[in-house]
Order: C-alpha cells, then sequence, then structure tokens
C-alpha cells in the first residue's frame, strides 16, 4: 500500500515536470514566433539610410529636459554630430512629454549655453513610468530594468534608427535595438547600474539610501540581497556586452565596466563636456579682495538626487558654524544649493531638506536655488568661496570641475571621479580638498577658511588650469572620432 502511494507520488511528480517542460517550450516557442514577427514589422518599417543618403542617429534619454551634467553631455554630443555630418538626423527619445521642443531646446541654451545648428527631432515616450523608482517599491533595479526594455521597445516601435546610443545608463535597451530593431548599438555609461562597492556596503551593512535599515539589521535578508544583486550583475553584464561601442566618463566608472561588462577593447574614457572656458571669465582677483562684511558662500551645485546627499552638506555647515569662534563669521556663512529637480520625489526631497535646515536652526544659513538659469549659476559661483560636493563615488562630477573652473576652492568625496580624476595634484600642486564625512567636511571648511590670500589664490589658479582637461572641445573632438571609429569604419 505504502510502497503503490509512493510509485503514484512519483509518477505525479513526473507527470507535472513533463507537462512542465511541455507548457516552457510552447510559451519558449511562442515567444520566439512574436520575437521574429515583431522584428520582420520592425525591420520592414524601417529605412535603409542609403535610401536618401542620410544616417539618423537616435539617443535614449527619458529625462532630456532635467538640466543636468548628463544631459548636457548629451546635448554636446549632439552638437559634436551636427557639426561634423551634416546629412545627418538626430532623434532624442524623451518621456518629458509635457514640454514642447522649443521648450527643451530653449532649456539647453539657458542652462547650459548651448545652441543647434539644426533642429533634432524628439520622440515622446508615454510610458516613461515604467523607469521611475517610485513605481517599484521593491526590488528596484530590476523592476527599472525590465520597464527599460518595454520603453525601449516602445521608442523602438516607434522610430528604427541606423545608429543608437543609450545616454543615460538604460543598458538592458541595447539588445532590444540590436537584435529587434537590427542597429549598431551605443552608449555612454555615467555610472554602472549595480557595481562592487554596492555589494560591499551591503555586505557591510553600512547606512545608504538603497540600503534601508529592516535590510541591514537583518542577516537573511541582507544575504538575499547580496545574491540579488550578484545575480543582476550577471545579467546586467550580458545586456551591456551587447554594445559596439562603450564610452565611460572616469576612471572609476571604467573600472566598473570591464569588470561587469568585459569589452575591454572597445571601452574607452571620454572626460563629460564641461563649459570650463565659460567660468574661465570670472576674475579669481575679486574673489580675493572681499570685504570683511562680506558673506561667505558654499556653493554645492547638483541635481535634488537622494545619492548626492544634501542633507550631509547641510549637517556639515551647521558643524561648521558651531565649531567657529568668530560670531562675526558665524554671521556671514552661507549654504547655497543650486539644482534641477526632475520629478515630485526630487521635488519631495527639497521640502524634507527645508525642514531640516529649519529643524537645525539654518533657514536663514541655507538657501534653494531651483532650475536657475546658466546667467544665474555664473553670478553665484563669482561671488561664492568653497564649492562643495558629498556625493559617495560620483561617477565623475561636473559641478565639481565647473565650481573649480570659476575659481572656488573645492571640497569634494574622497571617492570615485573627484577623488580619482579631478580633485587631484596639478603640477605638483593640490587643487581642492576631499572628505569623507560630516565632521571632516565641517573641518576642511574650517580649514579653507582659515587659508591665508596667498595660498587660496594659489589652490584656484592651479584648481582652474587642471579643468582644460575637460572643456567642451575636448569632449567634442574625442567623441567624433570614437563615433567614427566605432559606427562608420
Amino acid at each position: 500500500m505504502v510502497r503503490q502511494v509512493i510509485m503514484d507520488y512519483f509518477r505525479f511528480l513526473s507527470d507535472l515536470i513533463t507537462a512542465l517542460i511541455a507548457l516552457c517550450t510552447v510559451m519558449i516557442l511562442i515567444c520566439a514566433m512574436l520575437f521574429m514577427a515583431l522584428r520582420t514589422l520592425i525591420r520592414i518599417k524601417s529605412r535603409p539610410s542609403s535610401e536618401n543618403g542620410r544616417m539618423t542617429v537616435a539617443f535614449f534619454h527619458p529625462y532630456c529636459n532635467a538640466g543636468g551634467g548628463g544631459e548636457r553631455v548629451l546635448w554636446c554630443a549632439i552638437r559634436a554630430l551636427q557639426k561634423k555630418y551634416e546629412h545627418m538626423d538626430i532623434v532624442v527619445f524623451t518621456g518629458d512629454v509635457e514640454v514642447t521642443p522649443v521648450e527643451i531646446v530653449d532649456k539647453a541654451r539657458q542652462r547650459f549655453n548651448i545652441v543647434f545648428d539644426r533642429d533634432v527631432r524628439f520622440v515622446y515616450l508615454s510610458c516613461r513610468k515604467w523607469v521611475e523608482a517610485v513605481t517599484y517599491p521593491h526590488f528596484t533595479l530590476l523592476g527599472q530594468s525590465v520597464g527599460s526594455m518595454l520603453l525601449g521597445l516602445e521608442a523602438l516601435i516607434k522610430c528604427v534608427p541606423n545608429v543608437y546610443i543609450d545616454s543615460m545608463g538604460y543598458a538592458f535597451t541595447l539588445p532590444i535595438f540590436k537584435y529587434v530593431g537590427g542597429c549598431r548599438v551605443g552608449c555612454y555609461v555615467h555610472y554602472p547600474t549595480v557595481s562592487t562597492d554596492m555589494l560591499q556596503r551591503v555586505s557591510e551593512g553600512t547606512v545608504a539610501h538603497n540600503n534601508v535599515p529592516y535590510i541591514r539589521h537583518n542577516r537573511l535578508l541582507t544575504a538575499a540581497k547580496l545574491l540579488y544583486y550578484r545575480l543582476f550583475s550577471f545579467v546586467y553584464g550580458l545586456a551591456g556586452c551587447c554594445s559596439d561601442g562603450i564610452m565611460v566618463n572616469s576612471s572609476w566608472t571604467r573600472q566598473h565596466i570591464l569588470h561587469l561588462w568585459k569589452r575591454p577593447a572597445i571601452t574607452f574614457l571620454v572626460f563629460p563636456p564641461c563649459d570650463v572656458a565659460e567660468f574661465n571669465n570670472i576674475q579669481i582677483e575679486e574673489k580675493t579682495s572681499s570685504s570683511p562684511v562680506d558673506q561667505i558662500s558654499i556653493v554645492s551645485v547638483s541635481q535634488f538626487r537622494p545619492e548626492k546627499d544634501h542633507k550631509m552638506q547641510i549637517l556639515a555647515v551647521g558643524r561648521l558654524i558651531e565649531s567657529l569662534d568668530s560670531d562675526s563669521v558665524r554671521a556671514r556663512i552661507r549654504l547655497r544649493l543650486i539644482g534641477s529637480c526632475r520629478n515630485e520625489g526630487d521635488e519631495k526631497r527639497v521640502l524634507e531638506l527645508r525642514h531640516l535646515a529649519k529643524d537645525l536652526g539654518l533657514e536663514d544659513k541655507v538657501e534653494f536655488l531651483i532650475n536657475i538659469s546658466f546667467d544665474e549659476l555664473k553670478s553665484h559661483l563669482q561671488s561664492a568661496t568653497i564649492g562643495l560636493h558629498t556625493m559617495w563615488n560620483e561617477h565623475f562630477g561636473i559641478g565639481v570641475v565647473e565650481c573649480m573652473a570659476a575659481g572656488l576652492i573645492m571640497l569634494a568625496h574622497d571617492s570615485g571621479g573627484p577623488k580619482m580624476d579631478i580633485v587631484v595634484s596639478y603640477n605638483g600642486n593640490p587643487t581642492g580638498f576631499l572628505a569623507s564625512d560630516v565632521d571632516g567636511f565641517a573641518v576642511a571648511m574650517e580649514k579653507i577658511l582659515r587659508l591665508s590670500e596667498e595660498e587660496k589664490f594659489a589652490i584656484r589658479t592651479n584648481a582652474r588650469k587642471s579643468t582644460n582637461r575637460f572643456s567642451d572641445k575636448n569632449f567634442e573632438a574625442t567623441f567624433v572620432n570614437l563615433y567614427e571609429t566605432l559606427f562608420v569604419s
């Protein structure tokens, strides 16, 4: 009797496994047929470049109107291609459905001082919510990546380019355009979606915006999250290695992309464009002749994203004010947070930062300057003393370069791009300061304020000279050269 039950059990289990295998086989066949049908439809819809002698290059940038450093890279890349190739059509896939093409181009001019030679075509995507973090309270990386594939498919259905460039870090769109659309594909990587540093932080239980307390304090959940990150890293590597050409923005990013994607032959370091020439017009001499009654302006230039850690900036300035022994100097301190808001999440973050400043009694010391024009940005940098940047493992740091080019004494986080590429010794002399926590930033700011005018001037001039490596001219020449090598040759 027992033997019969066991045999029936195993027979049922065998039948179940057979049925599941058959079901999976059918599903795979159906998916393959749908894939081939979609691919055929898109190939029929696509127009070869030889038909009218024009090449279509598309950039995937769902937040092209955000006004951050990534958008400066996008607009400078487009401007460079327009200058080089007269018979080229430029397309930008964007989810900024609430603004017109004229408004987008006008913002690029106002924020970055960038003007285009010809019109840029904008293809609007209606499902950008699929890539927003707020849509996925849990398994955010996975949700956003799958969402980016769906958003990429929408983009591909609306426009099939000859060359596709992901300029915002959505690597999972690369195989969609390559294998379904038959496009040449490339990317400009600002930072890896997942990195070994992220795994280390989770493993060590480090406090971070993406490592919440209930996971950090539970060994089982920590182990599960590490497994999730490792599996995701593997799949992310498969998506990234589909690229025909890879450009990265910093030594730190290059190090991680080489580890994850393993394509050294087609991975190139291209520093992002910074408008150093425009900021170099600010006279450094004017900064050294300030009156004892002038405000001491500490400026931060970055988007109001969680990883930028504006909270640390407010806490550090509060700690600085507490440590100063001069009432007159304390009264002159001002922290000016300059940046853009991409969505409601960023706006909510600004509101929380305002509340923090008020709770610390710093509401009259902290100013929020949101979505200001390029001319206003220059004006604030001209009157500032210290540039402040607190993001851990910042992939590059265009705002850091802009502050240094404008003649500010830079204080950045001791990690990532600022540590490896920007705030480094130049001609054997320092170009700024680095710190890693609230106390460290407060101590460094106090040290800067105590420098003599001669010492400040020496650091400023040396830092400004060092930023010529990151000019628009250098970026555009390198970008076009690599474009020709990877996609034209």
